[in-house]
């Protein structure tokens, strides 16, 4: 694999990683407000659970290569 397709490849994950995490905090603050929550457990939950997808995700593409 050549030198820009890594980056590609490195880029690509790096972005669905925050994309995930952004979506799981997103959806943890907008449940939140619908719960009318005081304290964000939604988004601690959520936030948590986006981590864990995004690393699952990661670690299983550099495991595939």
């Amino acid at each position: 694999m050549s030198k820009n397709q890594n980056v590609m490849r490195y880029a690509g994950m790096a972005t669905q990683m925050a994309v995930t995490i952004g979506l799981a905090v997103w959806g943890g603050i907008r449940l939140d407000a619908y719960q009318q929550n005081d304290k964000p457990i939604w988004t601690v939950v959520l936030s948590l659970l986006g981590v864990l997808i995004a690393m699952y995700a990661v670690i299983k593409d550099l495991i595939k290569k």
